[in-house]
């Protein structure tokens, strides 16, 4: 790198700041929290804005031009990164600055270079700390095998819960935890668990060649950052089924999404194979939204919680999806084969609970009549 793409460069001019380099602007996230602002956005034509409590807010500055972006982008990449963000015109890439990871995507556009800059606290919080609305985390990070799939659109926090629920494995259970991410987010520490991270394009090629080799790595629990293709979902619903705990995300907004998203990867003549690979080896999709608080103070997760059991993996393997969503509005006892819950029902809780405003759920709802319900009937 030159002199000018220095980290502390002050590179951006302010009206009340001064002038700021990107080291400043990462600055910021630690000072107000990363549950409180989330991202940092930098864009040529525009000025800087950060995601605060889920809205952009811009700094008070001038337009980004080409040659401050690169001043502020270019710093937080590697030779390597760099090469390859030149090369294909996209790249992610990960930044560690005091207590925060950060994970970066930069990429070219009409107007020029663009950085997405998400912060990650590196202190991962506690399980009790998330917002599961049930005690089925308890559940979850004691089971020997099958799928969980934490789901939700980007921003929603599905990192944070997944690395929760890795976390209290790695310090309750003696187990060998391999992790395949694009790129690596939470850094694990080592407690009772021995935990390796890999990042696609360092450490391995691909998510699939990731999970060709990690069954020969004896692993107990896998983690793969998201499931992309045919047979990255394929490969991971077979760890599943063959004895292993797997960890996965999808960028879907609710259950039944999830399990047709799935299927819909594949051509109608494997249509049948996947909806019993599904039934046997999914054990749990958990379906979250980050909600504005009532008072005003950043944000809460709700939920929609679907524990596959007897009946949920018959329908899975009869391909009667759409009646899965009665078993989350019945199956909802504090029992072993049940604990579900509604996205509509746990957003109706906290509204009562005095948490959410009622309008900000009734927009949250993935299914607006089924809301209104469950705010009649809901405890």
């Amino acid at each position: 790198m030159t002199e000018k793409y220095d980290v502390p460069a002050k590179v951006y001019p302010t009206e009340n700041l001064g002038k700021l380099s990107i080291l400043n602007m990462l600055d910021y996230f630690e000072k107000r929290g990363a549950m409180r602002v989330s991202d940092l956005h930098i864009k040529v034509g525009v000025a800087p804005a950060y995601r605060i409590d889920g809205e952009l807010v811009k700094l008070n500055g001038p337009r980004v031009t080409p040659e401050m972006a690169a001043q502020l982008i270019y710093p937080l990449l590697t030779e390597a990164n760099l090469k390859k963000f030149q090369d294909r015109h996209t790249v992610d890439s990960s930044y560690r600055i005091g207590s925060l990871q950060f994970r970066i995507n930069v990429f070219k556009e009409n107007d020029g270079i663009c950085a997405a800059i998400r912060a990650l606290s590196l202190d991962i919080p506690k399980i009790e700390d998330i917002g599961f609305p049930n005690n089925v985390w308890e559940d979850i990070i004691n089971r020997k095998h099958g799928l969980v799939l934490i789901t939700g659109i980007t921003g929603a926090g599905k990192s944070t819960t997944i690395a929760s629920l890795i976390d209290r494995i790695s310090q309750k259970h003696a187990s060998r935890i391999i992790t395949l991410e694009d790129p690596i987010e939470y850094i694990y520490q080592q407690k009772h668990s021995i935990v390796s991270q890999r990042e696609i394009g360092r450490d391995v090629h691909s998510f699939v060649d990731g999970l060709r080799s990690i069954l020969r790595e004896d692993p107990d629990i896998i983690f793969v950052g998201e499931m992309r293709d045919p047979e990255t979902i394929a490969m991971t619903l077979m760890a599943a089924e063959t004895g292993h705990l797997v960890f996965s995300t999808l960028h879907t907004r609710n259950t039944i999404g999830t399990i047709t998203r799935i299927l819909d990867y594949f051509p109608a003549a494997r249509q049948n194979e996947v909806q019993n690979q599904l039934s046997l080896g999914l054990a749990y999709v958990i379906s979250q939204k980050l909600i504005p608080r009532k008072d005003g103070k950043g944000r809460l997760i709700a939920m929609e919680i679907l524990n596959n059991n007897f009946a949920c993996a018959n329908l899975m393997r009869t391909g009667k999806i759409e009646q899965i969503y009665s078993q989350l509005q019945t199956k909802t006892g504090n029992r072993e084969n049940e604990k579900m819950l509604t996205m509509e029902r746990h957003l109706a809780t906290l509204v009562k609970a005095g948490k959410v405003d009622l309008l900000e759920a009734q927009k949250w709802a993935n299914n607006v009549s089924s809301f209104v319900d469950a705010m009649k009937h809901s405890d």
